[in-house]
């Protein structure tokens, strides 16, 4: 009577042309534990949604705008966002767990994105956040990096009536009016 030795070995193992000893080794679990942390790594970036930022001079009247005139919706803050380490001032080796029962209150601030939120489109969210300049006449000013980001927000602008000119096709630049009869330019930032 002869003996199958494919039977000792299912066929995931076997095809593979690994002994089942090596793969069942220290070596070989750590190997299999990294292909699955890979593969779960890929499957949450490849879900994470697609962010754009945008720099404003007053995040108030950014809300009233993005909210109110181009009627965006409040989005959920993606999981990477939470762990901003290196967006966190001077506490990047911090971890909120290890700041005591005292800090607690100021654990969840330190790791909370901050600016607003705002859904774009399926898969794509829009971060508002202060720190643009005022622009000429004291004229509020939205700047980002994406000329794409410029082109949806130009496209929402049109699509709701919005009072708007635009100045420039490349890099994108355009004006609106917002329910104050307050100028925002809208400018690409060439980088």
């Amino acid at each position: 009577m002869l003996f199958d030795q494919s039977l000792l070995y299912p066929a995931p193992v076997a095809l593979m042309g690994l002994p089942l000893d090596s793969i069942m080794s220290t070596q070989g679990i750590m190997v299999m534990l990294l292909v699955a942390y890979a593969g779960a790594m890929w499957m949450f970036l490849k879900s994470a949604p697609k962010v754009y930022t945008v720099m404003v001079s007053d995040l108030e009247v950014a809300r009233r705008f993005y909210e109110g005139m181009l009627n965006l919706s409040a989005a959920e803050v993606p999981l990477h966002y939470y762990y901003n380490y290196e967006q966190t001032l001077g506490t990047a080796g911090l971890d909120p767990m290890y700041l005591g029962g005292a800090s607690l209150a100021n654990a969840g601030s330190m790791s909370t994105p901050e600016g607003l939120w705002y859904q774009l489109r399926k898969n794509t969210q829009l971060h508002v956040v202060g720190g643009a300049s005022l622009g000429d006449r004291n004229q509020q000013r939205h700047v980002c990096f994406d000329h794409s980001c410029l082109e949806y927000i130009l496209m929402r602008v049109q699509l709701s009536a919005v009072k708007h000119k635009i100045r420039n096709e490349k890099p994108l630049n355009f004006l609106v009016r917002d329910y104050d009869n307050q100028v925002i330019e809208m400018a690409e930032i060439d980088g």
